[in-house]
């Protein structure tokens, strides 16, 4: 069998063709000093290099709009020391509320509590320890049940059990300091898979009330997000299932909530967050965008960037 004879093969120049890469979009390179702004303009105009600073002047135009700014996030962006950037964001009014996985709670009141958290599973779970940290699960769960006595959301009984404990971290604390400036934080609980819920203080019922509670509350701020911004942040599955459910809610109760801006951030690209949070809540307006990469990175070059765009606009 004879090889292929490519000389009949039909060509075209190159000087015709279309070109989806062309030097104009290259970056430029980059020096010290350099600011945020000038920074994101040096990126090269590909992918997220366009991505992230069209996401960022969305972002700040949806601010500056006093649209709602929604951040939904896994307990990772806190174990990898995030919470002071957050806090700030808060201050600054640029965040309007955070929901939480039910792991959210535990560490950031851990760290509340203690100033560290998360510990080496592998090195107590032989032993059947693993969880077993009693102030934890003390702590959590008689703020849970006083919040299902006082009819109040998970959230919330959290963030009014840390103020009331005043423990010597709380201004390190995500929960406590929303709590302190009236911003609600929701948190989105599956019966199991935290920790909590095996120590003998857990009520099954007190949990799904007051967790059920803030699904309504979540509802209600999804409900104002038209022209505003929902950031899943860390969370592969339960968050960006709520926040499907919760979107379905509001526009089956007849509220305008199409013109959105979404965005997933993450280590890898999940299938839930793809299509729940970035491609299908905004086939009716508005833009998803999926960025790639370490939160302790990225989220502080957001953080830096949106902070810098509203100093100069």
């Amino acid at each position: 069998m004879m090889p292929l004879d490519f000389t009949e093969l039909h060509t075209y120049s190159v000087h015709d063709r279309h070109s989806k890469v062309t030097v104009e979009d290259f970056a430029r390179p980059v020096r010290p000093g350099m600011t945020v702004k000038e920074l994101l303009a040096a990126l090269p105009a590909q992918l997220a290099g366009n991505d992230f600073p069209e996401f960022v002047q969305r972002t700040t135009t949806a601010i500056k709009d006093e649209r709602p700014i929604l951040l939904g996030m896994g307990a990772h962006v806190i174990k990898v020391g995030l919470n002071p950037i957050l806090i700030d964001l808060m201050e600054r009014g640029i965040i309007s509320a955070i929901a939480l996985n039910g792991a959210g709670i535990i560490h950031d009141t851990e760290i509340a509590m203690v100033g560290r958290t998360s510990e080496e599973v592998a090195d107590v779970l032989a032993a059947g320890a693993f969880g077993a940290a009693k102030e934890t699960g003390e702590i959590l769960n008689n703020a849970i049940n006083r919040g299902a006595e006082e009819n109040i959301g998970l959230g919330e009984a959290v963030g009014n059990e840390l103020l009331r404990q005043d423990f010597p971290f709380n201004d390190q604390s995500l929960i406590a300091q929303a709590r302190r400036m009236n911003i609600p934080v929701t948190v989105h609980v599956a019966i199991g898979t935290d920790i909590i819920h095996i120590h003998p203080g857990a009520d099954g019922a007190a949990i799904g009330q007051t967790s059920h509670y803030d699904f309504r509350l979540f509802c209600r701020l999804m409900s104002g997000l038209e022209g505003g911004v929902y950031l899943n942040v860390g969370s592969a599955v339960l968050l960006p299932e709520v926040f499907l459910k919760a979107l379905t809610v509001v526009r089956n109760l007849g509220y305008e909530v199409k013109k959105i801006t979404t965005a997933n951030f993450d280590f890898i690209r999940h299938y839930r967050p793809a299509v729940n949070v970035v491609h299908r809540p905004t086939l009716e307006g508005g833009k998803g965008f999926n960025f790639t990469g370490h939160h302790e990175l990225m989220i502080p070059l957001l953080a830096a960037a949106i902070v810098d765009r509203l100093e100069s606009i």
